[in-house]
């Protein structure tokens, strides 16, 4: 397999650009061999209120004992969405047997934005990403995921610098060893903040905010972010560009007629 190579582990949504679809161009874009295992089946993004959905569980089962057997080995992990605890100790297994052989984990906590869970997730969800924490090199919630995570009050005004550092530690003590939580107003202002394990640092990168809510914008920045660290990039500089990439994107389509549909990555790969 090639050097940087990286396994997908999220929901394969039909109707929309989101998830796996809006993340392997862009990875693949940026010069990864990308695979995919898919969480679940889903028919369109959840905000629509209807959906059908297939949990893959039971495959899952079967694929990783297939992909042991063939030798089958990745430099990354990322996962999104995971629908049941159950999937989520299969899977963290497997990303731990893989961080054994070098693999970076890199954990997206798919649950919720703007203070509540997504229509049809419930609070189990919580305890699946506080396993999937457990064996990640990196995660990246957002304020709202992060305040589940941690059982924090979500404060619509936002948080100090102080609290802001308090919760990625918080994240960082459920296993994470490095902590991205994006969509957080940090003293006033819209902001990501991160915490380096590798240097013990925490950094605040500020951003202007764009008055639309797209869906699948959080995939965009897991790729361009992911996509950047196994290029070599600082943790910082890559953060700073997922957030650069994603405003762009968002400027470029903010009079779209349906934002639940996502951005259409494919006609904006060259800027990234």
């Amino acid at each position: 397999m090639s050097k940087k190579n990286i396994l997908l582990i999220s929901d394969l949504v039909g109707f929309g650009n989101l998830a796996t679809t809006a993340m392997l161009p862009i990875l693949s874009y940026m010069g990864m061999q990308t695979y995919n295992l898919p969480t679940a089946l889903v028919s369109n993004n959840f905000g629509y209120g209807k959906y059908e959905m297939l949990d893959t569980t039971d495959y899952i089962r079967g694929v990783f004992p297939k992909w042991e057997e063939l030798g089958f080995n990745f430099s990354a992990i990322a996962t999104g969405f995971i629908p049941s605890e159950q999937q989520a100790k299969i899977i963290s297994a497997y990303c731990k047997k893989q961080a054994e052989h070098g693999a970076i984990i890199f954990v997206d906590p798919v649950m919720g934005d703007m203070g509540t869970l997504y229509n049809g997730i419930g609070n189990a969800i919580i305890d699946c990403m506080r396993e999937m924490l457990q064996v990640a090199d990196l995660c990246f919630p957002n304020y709202t995921e992060a305040c589940y995570l941690t059982d924090t009050p979500f404060r619509k005004e936002g948080v100090s610098e102080e609290e802001a550092i308090k919760m990625t530690e918080k994240i960082h003590a459920l296993g994470s060893k490095s902590v991205i939580i994006t969509s957080i107003t940090i003293d006033g202002k819209p902001s990501v903040i991160g915490f380096n394990h590798t240097n013990g640092k925490h950094f605040i990168i500020n951003y202007e905010e764009i008055p639309v809510m797209f869906s699948g914008t959080g995939d965009v920045f897991s790729a361009i972010l992911i996509g950047h660290l196994l290029d070599g990039e600082t943790l910082k500089n890559s953060t700073r560009k997922a957030v650069d990439g994603v405003y762009n994107l968002i400027n470029l389509n903010k009079d779209a007629a349906d934002p639940y549909h996502g951005i259409p990555v494919n006609k904006y790969l060259n800027i990234l």
